[in-house]
Formats: C-alpha cells, sequence, structure tokens
C-alpha cells in the first residue's frame, strides 16, 4: 500500500506535469555516500513517459550540482550528447538576491557531459535539494528523447535556488539508462525513486 506522500505526490503530479497519468513506482534507490546512482533496468517501451523523483538529496561537498546523463541502448558509458538550457530564480533568506536569471555556464550545447539540475547545493547538516526530472518517451527511435526537470534547493550562501533545466539527449537511439551524480563529491544521503507513467 502506497504511503500519504506517494499518494500525495502522484495526485500533485498527475495534475500538474502528467496530463491526468497515473504513476506507478518501478524503483527506490537511497543514497548513502554514493558517488553515482545508476537506473539501469526498467527504462523501456512499457511507459512513454518516466519521472525521476528527489528527495532531500544532500552532497558531500559544499556548493555542488546535482547532475545527469544517459546511456543509449547497447551503449556504454553515460556520455550522450546533450543541447539544454537552464535558468534560476534565487531569494536569500535575508530577504535579499531576489532575482531569475538565465545561466550559460549550466546549459550544454552538443555536450557529452552531465547536465546540471540544480545551483550550489549546500552540505550544511540542514541543507539539501528536492525536486523532479521528466524523460519523455525514451524507447522511441524516430525522434530524440527530451528531459525537463524543476528543482528546489537550499544553496551554500544561505539563499534558495529554483532551477528550470530543459533539452534533448541528440539521438534517435532509446535512451535506457540513467546516472546521477553530483558535481564534484558524493551524494551523501536522499532518496531518488523512478516512476512510469501511464
Amino acid at each position: 500500500m502506497a504511503n500519504y506522500h506517494d499518494i500525495r505526490y502522484n495526485m500533485t503530479l498527475s495534475s500538474s506535469t502528467t496530463g491526468g497519468g497515473s504513476m506507478v513506482l518501478l524503483e527506490t534507490q537511497t543514497a548513502s555516500s554514493d558517488a553515482t546512482i545508476s537506473f539501469t533496468s526498467n527504462i523501456d517501451s512499457t511507459y512513454k513517459e518516466y519521472i525521476f523523483k528527489f528527495i532531500d538529496i544532500h552532497p558531500s561537498a559544499d556548493g555542488e550540482n546535482l547532475t545527469f546523463n544517459g546511456n543509449a541502448a547497447g551503449g556504454s558509458g553515460y556520455n550522450e550528447t546533450i543541447t539544454s538550457s537552464y535558468f534560476r530564480s534565487t531569494h536569500g533568506e535575508d530577504g535579499t538576491s531576489g532575482a531569475v536569471a538565465y545561466q550559460e555556464s549550466m546549459d550544454l550545447a552538443q555536450s557529452t557531459n552531465f547536465q546540471p539540475i540544480t545551483n550550489g547545493v549546500g552540505s550544511d547538516n540542514d541543507q539539501s535539494m528536492s525536486g523532479y526530472l521528466q524523460l519523455f518517451n525514451p524507447s522511441d527511435t524516430t525522434y530524440v528523447t527530451h528531459f525537463m526537470s524543476r528543482t528546489s534547493n537550499a544553496h551554500a550562501s544561505n539563499l534558495m535556488r529554483d532551477v528550470y533545466t530543459g533539452g534533448y539527449f541528440n539521438t534517435t537511439s532509446a535512451i535506457d539508462e540513467i546516472q546521477f551524480k553530483m558535481s564534484s563529491g558524493n551524494i551523501d544521503a536522499g532518496v531518488i525513486k523512478m516512476y512510469g507513467v501511464n
């Protein structure tokens, strides 16, 4: 039986991001000082959309970013070519620093680098990030595979950062694996859940 948190989250995503589709929990991974977290199964033609949910991801190093890349079916290494855009809003705990800005240093242009989806997550004991990543029709071999992400994080400088990222893997090969890692250091703690959307 699903717990209250999952039911509430499913209802929210079903109405706001999934077009009313129902979500099926496929896998849960809990970080414990992990260099990477990889989802290597269950990403197939069963679902047209996959959602990864991040809950209180805490980095081991201060001011780092959660990043991801994919692996095409039959490929090796998480090094698919990505083109993306990235912007974020900011507000400080002291009421200053309110701003919305595009951040060119975080986007990718035909790059095989890992894509950042947060902005300077703090490593204080009470700091973390949460949010989600959507992956659209990754088994399709006609079109490139699109993704969108929205995350909220407590910044190392005691700021709130709300980050939007969108882009595509520039390949028509099926994407069947996704890996997450921090830009430096480990994923010290937190949970990542993967859902399929009917």
